[in-house]
């Protein structure tokens, strides 16, 4: 679906406004979402600087949804992003999050194709089985060294979590965004 034109330009002016190069008009946030969903790639720049202004535009437009009551993001996810950008694992949470979203992309079009041929389960199993192996690579890169995704937590005896509860902290939280993915796309 994505890439099926090439990417749509959105020029900010001076005033905020933002626009459209393809049809010469004026758009809002939502028409951006709405395109975003039809499938385009979008890229919105600032006509005076030439800064790229995509990634704050893309951020406003989840922050509006979720504030409608559209959640997608647990809190949980969103606190971790928060702690992310404080700690040791800032350089690996986007490249974490890149390829979990991409599994998750690759699974729902296999899964697409095959509901129009019959009706399956998502192979949850398989999709956990590439998360364990992604994760177990991260592990590998930075041996003895916790990946520190939130603080450590201490148990009744105060003793910290080791790195496995943290991993499977975060696999349940995946599998969480994909059963709300799942939920969304019904």
């Amino acid at each position: 679906m994505p890439g099926n034109k090439k990417t749509l330009m959105i020029k900010r002016y001076a005033s905020r406004r933002l626009y459209n190069t393809e049809t010469s008009d004026y758009v809002t946030l939502e028409d951006i979402a709405r395109f975003i969903h039809d499938g385009r790639d979008v890229r919105i720049l600032d006509l005076k600087s030439g800064d790229d202004l995509t990634r704050q535009y893309l951020l406003q437009i989840i922050a509006e949804h979720e504030s409608r009551g559209d959640s997608v993001l647990p809190i949980d996810i969103l606190t971790d992003l928060v702690r992310s950008y404080t700690t040791q694992a800032t350089s690996i949470v986007p490249q974490f999050l890149e390829m979990s979203f991409q599994m998750l992309t690759e699974r729902r079009e296999k899964l697409i194709e095959k509901t129009s041929i019959s009706k399956t389960e998502p192979d949850f199993e398989a999709i956990k089985a590439k998360q364990e192996d992604f994760l177990a690579a991260f592990a590998g890169d930075f041996g003895n060294r916790p990946i520190a995704l939130a603080p450590n937590k201490r148990n009744q005896k105060g003793e910290a979590h080791d790195k496995t509860e943290e991993l499977e902290a975060i696999k349940n939280k995946l599998s969480d965004l994909q059963e709300q993915l799942d939920k969304l796309k019904n």
